[in-house]
């Protein structure tokens, strides 16, 4: 009988609890889309482009980790780290990206506090953008320890499980800017 990859069998758990807490998370967001909104909302206080842009680096960060899984599972090390780092970069220019949207939203007094849109935009994209740093961190302990050994089973299957959570925080990315700015378009 073959045993479990216990890393990425906690990881799908916790991904599961995860995907429960988003869940709801934009189930508030959704129900509370069509109240009636004095002042901000979605409609004229994003920027749907630029966060555009840093989505896309978001989006191709899952490729090139991707890429480097596929780097270390052959050996070459060099390129693992390479791709490693990339995906660390893309990561980081889409919390950058974040960060202007916040800055420029709390330039225009718009706060959770201010009303209903502001109080489920910023708990959403805040509640994201802070799994994004918990796995950018988690990203960056596997780059360190690359540069400090060489990786066997036991690291690969680590990686695995960051691997496995970068993605679900991109996917969740993906529901998440499709309802709050793609909506915005239409």
């Amino acid at each position: 009988m073959k045993r479990f990859d216990t890393a990425k069998l906690a990881m799908s758990v916790f991904i599961a609890s995860e995907a429960v807490f988003f869940a709801f998370l934009i189930a508030a967001y959704v129900y509370y889309y069509g109240a009636v909104v004095q002042g901000p909302r979605a409609s004229n206080s994003l920027d749907p482009p630029r966060t555009l842009i840093f989505t896309v680096c978001l989006l191709s960060s899952s490729a090139t980790l991707w890429r480097a899984e596929r780097h270390l599972a052959a050996a070459h090390n060099r390129a693992f780290r390479l791709w490693l780092g990339a995906t660390i970069l893309l990561g980081a220019l889409f919390i950058f990206g974040q960060a202007l949207e916040y800055t420029g939203l709390i330039a225009k007094s718009i706060t959770p506090a201010r009303n209903l849109f502001g109080a489920t935009f910023f708990t959403l994209t805040g509640f994201h953008g802070l799994h994004v740093l918990c796995g950018l961190i988690s990203l960056s302990v596997v780059l360190v320890l690359a540069f400090m050994r060489s990786f066997g089973p036991r690291e690969i299957s680590g990686l695995g499980a960051v691997s496995m959570y970068w993605h679900f925080v991109d996917a969740v990315w993906i529901v998440i800017f499709s309802l709050v700015y793609v909506t915005v378009w239409i």
